[in-house]
């Protein structure tokens, strides 16, 4: 029978992934919660967004009224949580709004399910999954270069960014233990792919690139990234909805570390070739150097062979194939989706509370 999928955050880079992953690749149907704040764009869900399998709801999962009501009018059996603040300088900057989504929103959540879920007939109850995702950032950051973040890894978070989301991976596995909630819980390496949102280091590079402008690098770039696909990554992240078991965690990685100089330079080849400058020069030749953030961490590189081992999944992209699709589809995009982000308009698409399809 086919699944019920709640995917909060699905407005966003992730999480629109795994809903046009859902509606395309299956027969399941989703519906998307989001509150759509800056990094919500119901543009990222065009591609789905005509599907008779396919709902929204603009609401914020901090709101118990709202979650309550959307949870017993969708009935969903599976939950994939991905609604979360995630950029770090912003949590350096303002962390009260990723107290308040990370963990307030998390334990609403968590409280909504649980209550739906004791509702359930014993067989409802065994198959529903509560599916937490989260970010390899909880682990901190590592020694030399033969280690890897493991699901046995000890949490040590940095950021107020990567401090709220362990403290939410910690209230996920409690609901299991205390309450018997079927949970499980991913942590992931950093992603790329389409509509990222261009606050982040890819998307920045090629559209500050395009229009002329300085490339800024955290101190000399050697911080070394674990970079994941964000197709590969939606198709894991169903996978363990769909058949991870729960009370387990399981690591998402892309198996392929760089420096962020490396991966800003690999740009600006890739650039060099597909849109070159009238100049002839090279778009390295706009990358400078900035002051480093605090509490930078140097390392992140995920062990993924759990979810090999269990569920039979790798990843599809290498670094080089991932991120020649990626800056080809934001070259294909720039006149569109990235200029409605740039300059705004995108938010004048947004739907009212409570306004579904």
């Amino acid at each position: 029978m086919a699944a019920r999928i709640l995917v909060t955050g699905g407005a966003g880079f992730i999480g629109s992934a795994v809903a046009r992953h859902i509606i395309v690749k299956t027969a399941d149907s989703v519906c998307v919660v989001d509150k759509l704040t800056y990094a919500g764009n119901l543009e990222n869900l065009a591609p789905v967004s005509k599907s008779d399998r396919f709902r929204f709801e603009k609401a914020d999962i901090c709101d118990a009224a709202a979650m309550n009501r959307i949870f017993a009018d969708f009935r969903p059996t599976h939950v994939m949580h991905l609604a979360a603040e995630s950029h770090v300088d912003r949590s350096i900057d303002g962390p009260g709004e990723f107290i308040q989504t990370n963990i307030v929103g998390t334990y609403t959540l968590l409280e909504a399910a649980r209550k739906y879920w004791m509702t359930l007939s014993d067989e409802a109850k065994a198959a529903f999954r509560f599916h937490h995702i989260s970010t390899d950032e909880v682990y901190g950051d590592l020694n030399g270069p033969e280690d890897f973040f493991r699901e046995t890894t000890p949490y040590a978070p940095s950021s107020p960014y990567s401090a709220s989301k362990a403290s939410s991976d910690h209230l996920v596995r409690a609901w299991k233990r205390t309450f018997g909630l079927p949970t499980v819980v991913t942590n992931c390496s950093n992603n790329y792919g389409p509509y990222h949102f261009p606050e982040k280091l890819i998307p920045l590079v090629i559209l500050h690139a395009l229009d002329g402008k300085e490339l800024p690098i955290y101190g000399e770039g050697l911080q070394i990234r674990d970079w994941l696909y964000v197709e590969d990554h939606a198709r894991a992240l169903y996978l363990v909805a769909t058949s991870g078991k729960p009370g387990e965690t399981y690591n998402i990685g892309g198996h392929n570390e760089k420096t962020n100089i490396c991966v800003v330079k690999t740009i600006c080849s890739l650039l060099d070739e597909l849109r070159p400058r009238k100049d002839g020069r090279s778009y390295a030749e706009q990358i400078v150097h900035v002051k480093d953030r605090p509490g930078h961490d140097l390392r992140y590189a995920i062990d993924p062979s759990k979810i090999g081992r269990e569920l039979g999944w790798k990843p599809q992209e290498t670094f080089e194939t991932g991120i020649r699709k990626t800056v080809e589809w934001y070259l294909a995009h720039k006149d569109d989706w990235c200029a409605h982000v740039l300059n705004g308009s995108y938010k004048m698409e947004r739907l009212g509370t409570g306004e579904a399809k």
